[in-house]
């Protein structure tokens, strides 16, 4: 993605998280500010059922009582997505060494946002690579347009004149999502595996 389209992603991307929190928060007491996870409260997720890896439908009720990591790539992606995700699954998997609890309470997700080239078997294939219990979402462009809007990612079809190939501008984030689906932080996608870990395990006690 080219640094006018990254500052201009950033630039939208903050201020929805912005509104989104003004609009969803409620005055925290002195007592416990200092322990309000960041997200508390932000307009941000939503319900979906969407395709899986191995072909069936996931919703996002079936990992009620599941922590939830997500990120919105596509496959495809050369460099960003691949170096944000193996941030974050080797920060989760350093989560779970340190605390093996983590294995059953967290379900990792990554949603495509390339579902004309992203089917199943293709996000089967890359999602092993990062995380053995990584899951891969994909759906019909209409499908994936409205989950992406309620996750307030944003992304872009970038095609070239005379080229069949395409890149997909996006906005990164790593979130962290509670039991119920509420927004609970921002993961450090681009820190070290270690910052991801130890953010984790701050936001999942």
């Amino acid at each position: 993605m080219s640094g006018r389209m990254m500052n201009k992603f950033r630039s939208a991307l903050s201020a929805m998280l912005l509104l989104s929190l003004m609009s969803g928060c409620n005055p925290a007491s002195s007592d416990n500010a200092e322990a309000e996870a960041p997200l508390a409260g932000a307009k941000i997720g939503g319900s979906f059922t969407l395709t899986n890896q191995d072909g069936g439908k996931s919703s996002d009720t079936d990992f009620d009582g599941k922590y939830r990591i997500i990120y919105f790539g596509f496959t495809y992606c050369p460099d960003v997505c691949p170096i944000d995700l193996a941030n974050l699954m080797n920060g989760l998997t350093l989560a779970e060494k340190e605390d093996p609890a983590l294995v059953e309470k967290i379900q990792p997700i990554f949603i495509s946002i390339d579902p004309e080239r992203d089917g199943p078997e293709q996000l089967k294939q890359y999602t092993d690579n990062f995380h053995p219990r990584l899951i891969g979402l994909t759906g019909t462009v209409d499908e994936i347009a409205a989950v992406a809007k309620k996750y307030l990612i944003i992304y872009n079809k970038r095609e070239s004149p005379g080229f069949s190939e395409y890149l997909v501008d996006h906005s990164r984030q790593g979130y962290l999502f509670g039991p119920q689906g509420e927004p609970i932080a921002l993961l450090p996608f681009d820190g070290t595996p270690q910052q991801v870990a130890d953010e984790i395990k701050r936001w999942t006690r």
